[in-house]
């Protein structure tokens, strides 16, 4: 039970660190702490207000699939402790990598709500780092350890552009 317990608070580190301590490092370090894009009001408010939505729908979006993770898929986000199940509920039906997806629109929300072109290229090369590593890395692991049923699900639902409608898995139809 300690063991678990550790590992959830490791496994939270990495999007720790990728959406408060990097995009803090690079705001400071390039211009300084500032809401909005200097455009002076109403125009500042309005843009942090529409980054405000936008970054809280990237973190409901991570907190809801790192709870999916731990309770159904029984393992955290970290690669040391992977879930032990294929997660193909809630908006795993609609995309293949909603955390990730989650992580990329906060640091978008980031860089709207700060102004922050260094957060936004920040946001820009972790979708290019994380789409390779689930390319080369993610999906033939997945693949290994969840064979046909990862192929099924790689088949339906795409990798980063949600779906509209949600997929049903073959156990989903049948219930029908």
């Amino acid at each position: 039970m300690r063991q678990d317990a550790t590992s959830q608070i490791k496994s939270f580190v990495l999007p720790f660190t990728v959406l408060v301590v990097i995009p803090l490092l690079l705001i400071v370090g390039t211009k300084g702490f500032r809401l909005g894009w200097g455009l002076g009001l109403p125009y500042d408010a309005v843009v942090v207000c529409i980054g405000l939505i936008i970054l809280a729908a990237g973190l409901y979006l991570l907190i809801a699939t790192i709870m999916l993770f731990a309770k159904i898929g029984k393992g955290t986000l970290a690669p040391w402790s992977p879930p032990k199940k294929l997660l193909v509920i809630g908006p795993y039906r609609y995309v293949r990598n909603p955390m990730i997806l989650g992580v990329q629109i906060t640091l978008l929300g980031e860089s709207i709500i700060t102004g922050s072109v260094a957060v936004f290229v920040c946001f820009v090369l972790c979708f290019i780092i994380n789409h390779f590593y689930f390319i080369f890395s993610e999906e033939p692991g997945l693949l290994r350890r969840f064979s046909n049923e990862y192929i099924r699900y790689k088949d339906n639902v795409p990798r980063w552009i949600p779906k509209l409608s949600p997929w049903k898995n073959d156990s989903e139809k049948n219930r029908q």
